[in-house]
């Protein structure tokens, strides 16, 4: 009786250590999947997770990366790809519900995702459209398609230079994305004149540069600028009033202006902005990239805003015309024009309001009217959708919150090599 006694108790106690010992290593592995790998341990607790991308378990597949080329879309890059007629047929069916396979473009990458083992299998097509916007189409029992964005992470950044022969080229060489250039030249359209810049200049920027999978893509919000220019630093911060984001000075000034609603007081629209419209006198399509307004020939013409007259002159089409560069970013043209103002010339300067020309018939135009363009960075825009920039400053009631929101990025700014 005494023997047996003592040999329950032995039971117990190697049960008890046993126990004790197998605890933590049965904890210490968290096994989820065959394609795996360790990224942290904590109290003998080994962690694992899947490397994944698009949600798709990497290892688990042999991929291949291929440039879209030309004249290919979504179908022939399925069937190039090893899947059926029936198949490519329903994914691209299923994919143009989610995707507008249209926007598909040459020169874009995709990804095909097949099994490891004998088959090959094609099981995941991705179309990578934008560093963030993607179409995924997944092949099990059917095809699946979705389209999928990308998280964007925005990091807070600053970044300085020194102005050495342009601003594109001083981002460049400082390694800053030289689509900066284009923001500044943007918030200070109307203050200054890019086209003028000294060597010298200088610039202190607080940003959000825009991440996707740990890669920059872009620029995010500017917050604040110092930029120097010809011994004056003139600052610019962001704030937002009545709902809208706009850029003012330490004081509370905005440093945008407002272009006049319309270039003459007395007309009517004849013909809109169009990528394609009839032309009345060619009789063919062809985009039409301005506004015709109808008006007595011999009417007024004015700038809409202050600038400098750029070119004045004649062509067949255009007939009597004149450009006038308002800043950096805006540049405005009349055509179709009877005459020009008494002494005007290029490399003038010309205010907002002033006679810049009078409406005619000159060129291909079927009457008298006015064809008013303008373009933005070069390019043509719709004149009638500007976006007219606010020019209050900082309401009274607004101004304490205002200074208050840019005593720290004042503080940010000065420290900034």
């Amino acid at each position: 009786m005494h023997v047996k006694k003592i040999y329950i108790i032995s039971l117990v106690i190697i049960t008890l250590i046993l126990l004790f010992l197998l605890k933590p290593l049965e904890s210490s592995i968290v096994l989820r999947n065959k394609d795996i790998y360790a990224v942290g341990i904590d109290q003998n607790i080994i962690y694992y997770d899947l490397q994944k991308e698009y949600d798709i378990v990497i290892d688990s597949f042999n991929i291949s990366q291929k440039k879209i080329r030309r004249n290919y879309n979504l179908a022939k890059l399925l069937t190039e790809a090893g899947l059926d007629n029936s198949n490519v047929n329903k994914a691209t069916f299923r994919s143009s519900k989610v995707f507008d396979i249209r926007r598909i473009k040459a020169g874009n990458h995709y990804k095909l995702y097949y099994t490891k083992d004998s088959s090959k299998t094609l099981k995941y097509f991705v179309y990578k459209h934008s560093p963030t916007e993607y179409l995924k189409i997944a092949f099990h029992d059917e095809p699946f398609a979705i389209k999928g964005e990308k998280e964007i992470l925005n990091v807070r950044k600053t970044c300085s230079g020194v102005v050495s022969s342009s601003l594109w080229a001083t981002m460049i060489e400082n390694r800053i994305d030289p689509m900066m250039a284009i923001r500044l030249s943007e918030i200070y359209a109307w203050t200054i004149d890019f086209f003028g810049l000294e060597e010298g200049d200088k610039f202190k920027i607080i940003y959000d540069e825009q991440l996707v999978d740990s890669i920059p893509i872009g620029i995010g919000e500017i917050y604040a600028v110092s930029f120097n220019h010809g011994g004056e630093e003139l600052l610019a911060y962001s704030y937002e009033q009545n709902g809208v984001k706009s850029f003012f000075d330490e004081n509370g000034k905005s440093l945008r202006r407002q272009f006049l609603k319309a270039p003459l007081r007395f007309s009517r629209i004849s013909s809109g902005y169009s990528n394609s419209r009839l032309h009345p006198i060619l009789k063919i399509r062809r985009p039409h990239r301005g506004v015709d307004y109808a008006a007595p020939k011999g009417t007024p013409i004015y700038s809409i805003g202050d600038g400098k007259v750029i070119k004045k002159g004649y062509t067949k089409s255009a007939g009597y015309y004149i450009k006038v560069r308002h800043n950096s970013v805006y540049t405005s043209g009349y055509n179709h024009l009877s005459r020009y103002p008494k002494g005007i010339k290029v490399g003038q300067r010309v205010v907002q309001g002033q006679v810049v020309g009078y409406v005619g018939r000159t060129g291909y135009a079927t009457g008298p009217h006015l064809d008013f363009r303008v373009w933005k960075n070069g390019y043509p825009i719709d004149p009638l959708k500007i976006k007219a920039p606010p020019v209050d400053p900082i309401k009274e009631e607004n101004l304490g919150n205002y200074q208050a929101s840019i005593n720290n990025l004042q503080k940010e700014l000065s420290s900034i090599n």
